[in-house]
C-alpha cells in the first residue's frame, strides 16, 4: 500500500480493534492504480478473512445486474426507450426498459407473499412481477426496487440473450475484466464465503422499517432476506437474487468501477462504449423516493450523489462507487451488518490524503 494512504489503513484497523467491524475488505483505486487493498477480521467460524473471501453485498449488486442489461443496450439488441413487453410479452406494466433501470417502473415489491424457498424459483417470482399492477404510473416517481430490481433486469437479459443474468455476468463481464464476483455461486465458491452476522440484534428490524410500509413490503418478500439462517445457507448463495445477493470481493468491485471510470475499458479490454457509460451514469430521475423515504438521484442502475460520484451502497454497510472529480474508486465489503458510519469514516480518511 502506498504510504500516502496510511490514514486509511489506520482507520480500517481502528474499526476492527474497536469491534465496530468484525470482518471486511477495502480496496481503493486512485489515478488508474490500486493504492489500497486491505482485509481484516474473520470470515466464518473464526477463520481469518482472506484476499479471495466472498461476501454478500446486498444492493451493491444492483449496478452489476444493470450493467448486464446495459451491455445488451450497447450492442444494439435492447432499446432503452422500448416498452418492456417488446422483450417480455407477458409483462403487463406499461414501463420502458429505462424506467426499469432507473427504479421508476412502479414495481418495488413482489406482489404475492412468498416463503424463503421461493428465492430459488426464478420463474415463479418473474411470473409474479409480469402479472402485477404497478404501485404508481411508470415514470412518475421513483421507489428503490429493493428485491425486485434484479428479477426485472435479469429477466430482460434472459429474454433477449437466453442466458440467466448470473451466467451472462460470469461470461460477458466477470471473465473478461477478471472480476471475482457473481450471482448464483457454485459449491466451490460458496466455501469461500464469509458468514454474515448482525452488528446488533436490532439491525434487521431497523433495516426493514415500519411494519406494513412500502419499504417493509419491498424488502420483506420473499421471506428470509434479513435472516442469517437463510443468508448464510446454500439456498441463498446458490440462487440468483440479483438485486441483493451479489457475492464479491472488494478488489473486484473497485476494478469494475475503475473500468467504468476509464470510459468502459480495463487493462486494454473494452466492454462498454464511452457513450454508454456516460448515459448509464447520468441522472435519469431526481426527486422523492417512496421506498427510501428521501430524495434520491437515480442513474441507470446507480445512485448519483451531489459531489458527482456514482455507485451503490447496500444495507448492512457494504458500498462501492466511483468519484470522477477526485479520480478514485472505492469498494468496502463487510460481513458485519450495521450502519454506513464505517464507510463515512474511511472516506473522510481517504479525502484527507488527496
Amino acid at each position: 500500500m502506498h504510504a500516502r494512504f496510511a490514514p486509511v489503513r489506520d482507520c480500517f484497523h481502528d474499526l476492527l480493534a474497536s469491534g465496530r467491524e468484525t470482518g471486511a475488505c477495502l480496496t481503493i483505486w486512485y489515478d488508474g492504480q490500486q493504492v489500497v487493498d486491505l482485509v481484516g477480521g474473520t470470515r466464518t467460524g473464526g477463520e481469518p478473512w482472506l484476499p479471495d473471501t466472498l461476501v454478500n453485498v446486498y444492493s451493491v449488486g444492483k449496478p452489476v445486474a444493470a450493467l448486464c442489461l446495459l451491455l445488451l443496450v450497447d450492442r444494439g439488441t435492447v432499446d432503452l426507450d422500448a416498452a418492456v413487453d417488446r422483450y417480455w410479452p407477458e409483462f403487463r406494466t406499461p414501463a420502458t426498459v429505462r424506467q426499469v433501470l432507473s427504479h421508476t417502473a412502479g414495481l418495488p415489491a413482489f406482489p404475492v407473499p412468498r416463503p424463503a424457498t421461493a428465492i430459488a424459483d426464478w420463474a415463479l417470482l418473474t411470473g409474479d412481477l409480469a402479472a402485477a399492477d404497478p404501485e404508481w404510473s411508470p415514470g412518475s416517481v421513483a421507489g428503490e426496487h429493493a428485491w425486485t430490481y434484479g428479477h426485472l433486469v435479469g429477466e430482460l437479459v434472459r429474454r433477449v440473450d437466453g442466458r440467466s443474468v448470473g451466467r451472462f455476468l460470469a461470461e460477458e463481464i466477470a471473465d473478461r475484466w477478471q472480476l471475482d464476483l457473481g450471482f448464483g455461486l457454485t459449491e466451490a465458491d460458496q466455501r469461500r464465503c464469509a458468514d454474515l452476522r448482525y452488528g446488533d440484534r436490532g439491525w434487521p428490524t431497523r433495516a426493514l422499517g415500519e411494519a406494513g410500509s412500502l419499504r417493509a413490503r419491498a424488502m420483506g418478500n420473499p421471506a428470509g432476506g434479513l435472516d442469517l439462517a437463510v443468508l448464510n445457507s446454500p439456498l441463498w448463495r446458490g440462487a440468483e437474487v440479483p438485486a441483493v445477493n451479489l457475492h464479491a470481493t472488494a478488489p473486484s468491485l473497485a476494478r469494475l468501477y475503475a473500468g467504468l471510470l476509464a470510459g468502459g475499458v480495463l487493462d486494454g479490454v473494452r466492454l462498454f462504449s464511452p457513450e454508454l457509460v456516460a448515459e448509464a451514469t447520468g441522472v435519469q430521475y431526481d426527486g422523492p423516493d417512496l421506498v427510501l423515504d428521501r430524495d434520491a438521484h437515480w442513474t441507470l442502475g446507480m445512485q448519483w450523489e451531489p459531489d458527482g460520484s456514482w455507485g451503490m451502497g447496500g444495507i448492512g454497510g457494504s458500498s462501492a462507487w466511483a468519484d470522477p472529480e477526485r479520480g478514485y474508486t472505492f469498494a468496502y465489503a463487510t460481513a458485519h451488518l450495521a450502519e454506513h458510519d464505517r464507510v463515512d469514516e474511511l472516506v473522510e480518511a481517504l479525502h484527507s490524503c488527496l
